[in-house]
């Protein structure tokens, strides 16, 4: 059976959710081809003879890309059953049921991938009968990363004195324990998370060294989910590669809780880590439910940095609740803390997504704030109560690209935002002195971030 996996985003990142089910729909006998929208064009991998198309859809950007690919999938393979799978295909089953997709998995997907591949060749009807999300525990086997493009392809590491290294992409678990309102991960799991074994991991990570990794980002929601698991791993790396370096992302609550646990990340290689800080004032964080306070935030920014791992914090900056005091705050709080080099830019233009199932709906009075969902932008719509903010984000989003595509620096960048921040609130505010703000960090070539509104380049990427 022909089967072709499309992934069509992953973050820049050798994404574990094609070589993971590539080598379970091998071991089914199945002759595999993998297609990433970000190298390859869906021509030159889905032909005529394909049985069966499955796309991995783990964010909301690669959701938008599937929608607009499907139409051409379907003429360049007419006769192929057509699957999606991850985390955001159980939020929109009725959106791709209306686009010709047949099998839609959520949650452990890799048995239900197996059980269409053998309902095909039983030639049984198109019916599913796999649960659209199932949370049943599984036997993890090495992904196959021979289906896919050399990790020289993807995303590099970026180093502060500009040199650059391989990456390589693994996971230690899936889902997450924790509930924040936000967060996309806990409509599907509810709050359940799988260990994926420690040799699997190894095994995953070994290949991907012989394949030339230097450095390895681990893909989980939340590294610290199982703490213990996370370093009996890291451990494990460091004796056998001293010199591979790893990031990760960690909860800012855990940062605070596990500070022995952190400071053997950073004895391990860890060169950053990644965290949700999403807001810098109570009221937001505690309507999302982050699990820590702006106190707790400034507090683990201390301790990383005198335990000397960069912290990168990403922001949802545009929320229902956002005013432009409140953005400038933001603003102001990263430049008093010298975090304009660890910020990538993108961050401070994120708009919240509430999707399909978001728990963000259950909030008191969320029917006064979000309006109904809409396929166009795969989420319920908002505005904000003050239009000038919905404005400023549109203008902001704009800029970062555009200064993007010129080269220009963080802290160059920074500085539009702060100038359109105070044109549109009708303040001055002096731009930050290049001396304070803050080290160059290491960080991941592809700028870009799960939860943004896909480019029109992206769009069009297939």
């Amino acid at each position: 059976m022909n089967v072709v996996l499309i992934n069509p985003y992953e973050l820049g990142r050798q994404p574990f959710g094609l070589a993971e089910p590539a080598a379970w729909l091998q071991r089914e006998g199945c002759d595999v081809r993998c297609c990433d929208l970000s190298i390859h064009k869906l021509e030159d991998v889905v032909t005529a003879d394909t049985d069966l198309v499955a796309i991995y859809i783990a964010m909301h950007t690669a959701t938008r890309i599937a929608v607009e690919a499907l139409p051409k999938i379907r003429s360049l393979a007419p006769k192929a059953r057509l699957c999606v799978y991850g985390l955001y295909a159980p939020m929109n089953v009725e959106l791709f049921h209306s686009q010709g997709v047949s099998t839609i998995l959520g949650g452990e997907f890799e048995p239900g991938l197996v059980s269409l591949v053998r309902r095909i060749r039983a030639g049984e009807g198109s019916k599913q009968t796999e649960p659209v999300v199932s949370l049943e525990k599984i036997g993890f086997i090495a992904p196959a990363r021979d289906t896919l493009p050399p990790l020289d392809r993807y995303a590099s590491l970026i180093l502060p004195d500009g040199t650059q290294q391989t990456v390589g992409f693994a996971e230690t678990t899936r889902g997450c324990k924790y509930h924040c309102r936000h967060c996309p991960v806990v409509p599907v799991y509810q709050g359940a998370f799988r260990a994926i074994p420690a040799d699997i991991v190894l095994d995953d990570i070994r290949s991907q060294v012989a394949l030339g990794a230097q450095h390895i980002s681990f893909g989980d929601p939340d590294f610290f989910n199982g703490p213990g698991h996370a370093l009996r791993i890291v451990r494990a790396l460091h004796d056998e590669f001293p010199d591979l370096t790893y990031d990760a992302t960690i909860k800012i609550e855990h940062i605070v809780r596990y500070p022995n646990e952190i400071r053997e990340l950073k004895s391990t290689g860890c060169l950053f880590i990644i965290s949700a800080v999403e807001a810098v004032d109570d009221e937001t964080l505690e309507r999302l439910d982050k699990g820590h306070t702006r106190d707790d935030f400034i507090t683990a920014l201390r301790f990383m940095r005198v335990t000397g791992i960069a912290l990168s914090p990403t922001f949802l900056a545009f929320t229902p609740w956002t005013t432009l005091e409140g953005y400038i705050r933001l603003l102001q709080d990263i430049i008093d803390l010298q975090l304009v080099n660890s910020v990538a830019p993108v961050q401070l233009s994120i708009r919240l997504l509430v999707p399909s199932g978001s728990c963000l709906l259950d909030l008191p009075g969320a029917g006064d704030t979000f309006g109904e969902f809409d396929p166009a932008i795969l989420g319920h719509t908002w505005h904000n109560p003050d239009p000038r903010v919905d404005e400023l984000q549109q203008h902001i989003q704009a800029w970062i690209s555009n200064a993007e595509n010129r080269g220009l620096s963080r802290p160059e960048i920074f500085n539009g935002i702060l100038e359109r921040a105070c044109e549109a609130a009708g303040l001055t505010l002096p731009v930050p002195d290049p001396a304070n703000c803050g080290d160059s960090i290491p960080r991941l070539s592809e700028n870009w971030y799960c939860c943004a509104e896909p480019t029109c380049e992206q769009l069009n990427s297939f």
